[in-house]
């Protein structure tokens, strides 16, 4: 049976909010330590030095050195990295030129700036666009985009679930569109990037543009008031065969049985990824030099995982590589320390729930739990095996990425005081998760099918190729 069934009504376990409890009063000296820690900005200064981070890049190898590195004077026994190969997309210049009739009868032909999306081919489409709004499917389906590209918003309508970049990527090209508009709705003239698939070529071009450059293609598009263009979108880039790597550490002791702490280390090739993941991997970081610390009943594998941002493939090599029935669960650290509060997806599982609520009850810090499961993170190879996971996040009070996948993902944007009060949360979460009365378990696969339906979730999923086959 789940130990969350022994929790009371309101969801907290008595007995594991005292287990935290004795827990925080036994490791005070280290969570006083990393309080006052100047290592964690350290390690975000030299991580984002580094400059680009993208998938089987020369950066993305150095950041994984930076890690070996921390995870050393984190104090982990058996540090090593597992390399792994990888198709790599390297990004050339994108075109966007509109060309529009103006009212005395002559053309006039406008370039704005544009982003090339990874895994998007070297093709270039001259047709008319076609605003779709927020890109769900019934915006898609209405504005009829065969032959056309689609113009879509990063964010979503505030009363439904949020739909990834992938999903309306997906639902525009299965709807007949031949290129792909991603327009960021933060303003300051910010381009978004973002992958289109898992690893593999995507089928037509994309790009990401401004806010400001939105608003004119939505105005020049074909099923919008105002004047119809013609657009000519072209994206360079090339693909290549390369090398990435994850970095695997070990706290605790050496049981067969054990945990996985994960969080990943790349970032996109146009800003320093401070944000996305740097905050994330400096938690991680940090969280290692206190489980390091910490009697453990079972062993803790912490991996740095690479790869995520194009498709998860760090986290799909371990998820292939490990011996799966001994993995008790997975701490998924994706968006933690960024923001004050810190935010547990459970993806479902009764145990993460309960092991979130029982550190918030014994810390006085809030931690929102939301049960609901997504594909869009490193936990992903994991849950869809039946291993209950649980993802660290944190929100600013805007919908969608903000700064992230941005040119302005940069240190500044960083409070390292997030960073480490969220990795003395981190321990604690995943010293609990371990905690010997803890026996969760695993994901049925029936139900985990159901939960992404009742999200609404399975004809995105099914749009971008990741409804898995034995789901059907």
């Amino acid at each position: 049976m789940d130990d969350s069934d022994r929790s009371n009504p309101n969801g907290v376990d008595p007995d594991a909010v005292d287990r935290v409890r004795k827990r925080y009063e036994e490791l005070a000296p280290e969570l006083a330590r990393t309080w006052a820690a100047e290592e964690p900005w350290r390690f975000l200064t030299d991580l984002t030095a580094i400059g680009s981070r993208m998938a089987g890049s020369d950066g993305e190898r150095r950041a994984a050195e930076l890690v070996a590195d921390a995870f050393e004077r984190a104090g982990l026994r058996d540090v090593r990295t597992d390399a792994f190969e990888l198709t790599a997309w390297e990004r050339g210049g994108a075109d966007l030129r509109v060309t529009v009739p103006g009212r005395d009868g002559t053309e006039r032909t406008r370039e704005f700036e544009a982003l090339a999306l990874p895994y998007s081919p070297a093709e270039t489409v001259t047709c008319e666009l076609v605003d779709v709004g927020y890109g769900t499917p019934e915006e898609i389906d209405e504005a009829g985009v065969a032959g056309k590209v689609a113009v879509a918003s990063t964010t979503t309508p505030t009363d439904s679930r949020f739909v990834h970049r992938m999903e309306k990527f997906g639902h525009a090209l299965a709807a007949g569109a031949v290129g792909f508009v991603f327009v960021n709705h933060i303003e300051g003239q910010l381009p978004p990037t973002g992958s289109l698939t898992f690893g593999e070529p995507a089928a037509a071009p994309a790009v990401g543009v401004s806010t400001e450059t939105g608003d004119w293609l939505r105005e020049y598009a074909a099923n919008t008031d105002g004047p119809i263009a013609s657009v000519e979108l072209g994206v360079e880039a090339s693909f290549r065969a390369a090398e990435s790597r994850n970095v695997i550490g070990r706290a605790g002791p050496d049981t067969d049985e054990r945990l996985l702490l994960l969080a990943h280390y790349d970032g996109h090739d146009i800003a320093e990824a401070a944000l996305d993941n740097g905050c994330g991997i400096a938690t991680v970081v940090t969280a290692a030099g206190i489980l390091s610390a910490a009697e453990l009943p079972i062993g803790v594998d912490v991996v740095a995982v690479g790869c995520e941002e194009v498709g998860l493939l760090g986290a799909e090599r371990l998820a292939e590589t490990t011996d799966l029935d001994s993995v008790r669960g997975v701490v998924n650290v994706d968006g933690a320390g960024r923001f004050r509060d810190l935010r547990a997806l459970t993806h479902t599982s009764g145990t993460a729930r309960s092991v979130a609520a029982a550190v918030s009850a014994a810390t006085r810090r809030p931690i929102a739990v939301d049960p609901d499961p997504h594909p869009f993170s490193d936990q992903w190879p994991f849950v869809r095996r039946g291993v209950p996971a649980l993802q660290l996040h944190s929100d600013s009070d805007e919908r969608g990425r903000g700064w992230g996948h941005t040119h302005a993902d940069t240190r500044d944007k960083v409070d390292d005081r997030n960073v480490r009060e969220h990795a003395t949360l981190t321990a604690l979460l995943v010293a609990e998760f371990a905690a010997a009365d803890r026996d969760p378990e695993r994901l049925d696969p029936t139900a985990l099918a159901d939960a992404f339906r009742e999200t609404d979730f399975e004809e995105g999923m099914r749009a971008a190729d990741l409804w898995p086959a034995a789901w059907e």
